[in-house]
């Protein structure tokens, strides 16, 4: 046993050491891509009903999106929407493949289904957020907004809504 205590060390030192490891990111921010079933309604929800603006945005030739494993010999158009100015915000391609009808899911609740679920956006103001979105009429869901415990964020309201696709979309700011 005495002979075995040194190498059990030897070996969690080592596992100790390889998840202490840092990782070399270029950026911490995500750009997320998103397949949607009408581009010009989803680009109106989210800029002028949720608050992102569009930079411009790009093409990717049939043949780079097939030989990268993205379509199956289809280009693409993607809009790009960014939240903010700093070159590190966040950004949300919008594409809508031409010639197909993507597959849509349950989309009733978060559990629904596997695959990213929802978009957390920190926003200014509540009230102005779902004064935004009642212009294009977009409702919030179920009781929305919720006021969050103080434990978790004090003073700080969650409104839940859904993009045109029925993606759940969480607000979440003060009231003012």
């Amino acid at each position: 046993m005495r002979a075995l205590l040194p190498a059990l060390l030897a070996v969690v030192a080592s596992l100790a050491s390889h998840a202490a490891e840092p990782v070399a990111f270029p950026s911490t921010t995500i750009d997320l891509g998103c397949v949607v079933g009408d581009l010009e309604k989803s680009v109106r929800f989210y800029t002028e009903g949720v608050g992102f603006r569009e930079l411009p945005g790009f093409d990717v030739p049939a043949s780079l999106a097939t030989d990268a494993g993205l379509t199956d010999s289809k280009p693409l158009s993607i809009r790009v929407l960014v939240l903010g100015d700093h070159p590190n915000a966040t950004k949300l391609k919008l594409m809508q493949v031409a010639g197909t009808k993507p597959r849509t899911g349950d989309t009733d609740f978060i559990h629904s289904h596997t695959g990213f679920r929802y978009l957390t956006i920190m926003v200014d103001d509540t009230d102005a957020a779902l004064a935004r979105l009642a212009k294009i009429g977009v409702k919030p869901i179920a009781k929305s907004p919720v006021a969050l415990p103080d434990t978790l964020a004090p003073g700080m309201h969650l409104t839940c809504v859904r993009d045109p696709d029925g993606n759940v979309v969480e607000l979440i700011a003060p009231r003012k």
